[in-house]
C-alpha cells in the first residue's frame, strides 16, 4: 500500500450491549484496539493505541505507544501485523519483519498504571533554601592601580602638525540672507566647513598622544569558587501517597471484541484492505499471511523489478542521444521522490532544483523586460526644490519672455518683490509687550 498522505487505522471496537450498528460507526466508535500506519507532514509511523479502563473510576483511558515504528511507503502490498501476549509484551511486524517489541506496562503514554506517590501539592520551598550549589560570594583581594591602557611613549607628533589651526572655520563665501531679521531669528552664524589648511597637513588641533596596552595591567584578582557548604540540593515537593493509586497488573486482558471497523483519513484513491487475520494463534497467522500476501507479495514484487530493469534500460539514453527524453525521465523522478521526501529528493539530484530556479529567474526577467517595454514612461515632475540656481524651467521661461519689452519686466519684478515683501512682514510673529 503507497499511502502518501493519509491514516488507515483497524479498530477492534469494543462490545457493547447496545450492538454495534455499521451505520453508527464513526471516529467516535468505542473500540479496544487501534493498529495502522499514519503518514501526514512529518508523521509517519505505525500506530497503536488501546483504551484501558481505570478500575477505581470505571472511565478509559487510550495508551499510545512511545516510539511507534515508522510505516512502509511503497507501492507493493504491505502486511501490517500486531502480536499481543498473556505477558503483556507485544511485537509488531511489517511484512513478517519484527520493527518493534516491548511491554504494555513500560511502552506506552500515560503509563497504565499511575504512580504510588505523587508530590504534595501543598508543599511550598522554604523562603531560605540555598538553592546555588557554588558560592557566588567573591572577594576582590587585589585591585590593580596599573589602568588598562597607558600613553604610547614612543608615539611622535607628526611633522606639519597645526596646532593652532582649527578642523572647521567659517565659510567665508556665505552671506547673510536679506530677510534675515536679528531680533526675530537671532543672530546669524555663517556655516562651517572643514579648514582647507588641514587638507594638505597630517593634522589639525591640539595634538594628543595615543594610548596603547598597559603590559603591567592585571586586572583585579578573584578567588575560585568553591562548593557551597549551606546548599542543600535541589528543592522538590515531599511525596504522598496517591490517592488515585492503582495496579493493573494484567492490562493485556482487553475488553471484549465485537467487530473490526476502519478508519481512514485521506484525499488519496486505491487504499483496499483484504486477507484480515483476528485470532489466538501465532502459527495459524504466520501460516495464513504465506498463503496470501506472500503469495500476492511475490507476484508483485517479480513484476516490480521487470519494470525496474526495463527503466534502467531506457535511462541509459544519453543527453546527447536523446536531451529531451533524458531530461523528461529525470524530472519525472526527481518529482516521485520529492513527494515522498522532499529532503532527500533535493539531494540526489541537485542539478534538477538548479535547472528549475534558473528557469523561475529567467521568466521572471523576461516579464519583467516585456512590463518595461509596454510600460509608458513617466513625465518629468515639474516641482523643483526651492533653489538660487536655474532650473531648466527657468532657462525656458527666459526664452519665452525675451520678445517681452525690458519696461514690462521691470514692473513685472517690482510687484513680485512686493508681494514677496508683504508676505514677510504679515508672516511676523506679534512682539510680546
Amino acid at each position: 500500500m503507497d499511502l502518501s498522505v493519509g491514516g488507515a487505522y483497524m479498530k477492534l471496537l469494543t462490545e457493547s450491549k447496545d450492538g454495534i450498528q455499521a451505520v453508527e460507526f464513526s471516529d467516535k466508535t468505542p473500540y479496544t484496539i487501534m493498529f495502522g500506519p499514519d503518514r501526514c507532514g512529518s508523521t509517519n509511523k505505525v500506530h497503536f493505541i488501546f483504551r484501558h479502563k481505570n478500575p477505581l473510576t470505571g472511565e478509559y483511558e487510550e495508551k499510545h505507544l512511545s516510539s511507534a515504528p515508522s510505516a512502509k511507503t511503497v507501492k507493493l502490498s504491505t502486511l501490517y501485523g500486531l502480536i499481543v501476549r498473556p505477558d503483556n509484551t507485544f511485537e509488531i511486524r511489517i511484512n513478517n519483519e519484527s520493527v518493534k517489541t516491548g511491554s504494555l506496562l513500560k511502552d506506552f503514554s500515560p503509563a497504565v498504571n499511575p504512580p504510588k506517590e505523587i508530590e504534595d501539592p501543598d508543599d511550598k520551598k522554604p523562603s531560605d533554601w540555598i538553592t546555588r550549589s557554588l558560592s557566588k560570594e567573591r572577594v576582590i583581594i587585589r585591585d590593580e592601580d596599573a589602568p588598562l591602557e597607558i600613553p604610547d611613549e614612543d608615539a611622535q607628533k607628526p611633522e606639519g602638525w597645526l596646532d593652532d589651526e582649527p578642523l572647521n572655520i567659517p565659510d567665508p563665501e556665505a552671506k547673510k540672507p536679506e530677510d534675515w531679521d536679528d531680533e526675530e531669528d537671532g543672530d546669524w552664524i555663517p556655516p562651517s566647513i572643514p579648514n582647507p589648511k588641514c587638507e594638505e597637513a597630517p593634522g589639525c588641533g591640539e595634538w594628543k598622544r595615543p594610548t596603547k596596552r598597559n603590559p603591567n595591567y592585571k586586572g583585579k584578582w578573584y578567588p575560585p569558587e568553591i562548593d557551597n557548604p549551606e546548599y542543600k540540593g535541589p528543592w522538590a515537593p515531599r511525596k504522598i501517597p496517591n490517592p488515585k493509586f492503582f495496579e493493573d497488573l494484567t492490562p493485556s486482558n482487553f475488553e471484549k471484541i465485537a467487530a473490526v471497523g476502519f478508519e481512514i483519513w485521506t484525499m488519496q484513491s486505491d487504499i483496499l484492505f483484504d486477507n484480515i487475520y483476528i485470532g489466538h494463534s501465532e502459527e495459524d497467522a504466520q501460516k495464513f499471511a504465506e498463503e496470501t500476501w506472500g503469495v500476492k507479495y511475490k507476484i508483485e514484487k517479480e513484476k516490480e523489478d521487470k519494470d525496474n530493469k526495463i527503466s534502467d534500460e531506457e535511462l541509459t539514453v544519453s543527453f546527447l542521444d536523446d536531451p529531451i527524453k533524458f531530461l523528461q525521465q529525470h524530472i519525472d523522478e526527481f518529482i516521485e521522490s520529492f513527494l515522498e521526501d522532499p529532503l532527500e529528493a533535493i539531494k540526489a539530484k541537485p542539478y534538477i532544483v538548479a535547472g528549475f530556479s534558473a528557469v523561475v529567474i529567467f521568466l521572471f526577467a523576461l516579464l519583467k523586460l516585456l512590463f518595461g517595454l509596454i510600460s509608458p514612461a513617466k513625465k518629468a515632475s515639474g516641482k523643483h526644490k526651492k533653489t538660487d540656481e536655474p532650473t531648466p524651467d527657468d532657462n525656458n521661461a527666459d526664452k519665452g519672455d525675451a520678445s517681452t519689452s525690458k519696461d514690462d519686466g521691470n514692473e513685472g519684478d517690482s510687484e513680485t518683490e512686493t508681494k514677496k515683501t508683504t508676505t514677510k512682514r504679515s508672516a511676523k510673529k506679534t512682539p510680546k509687550i
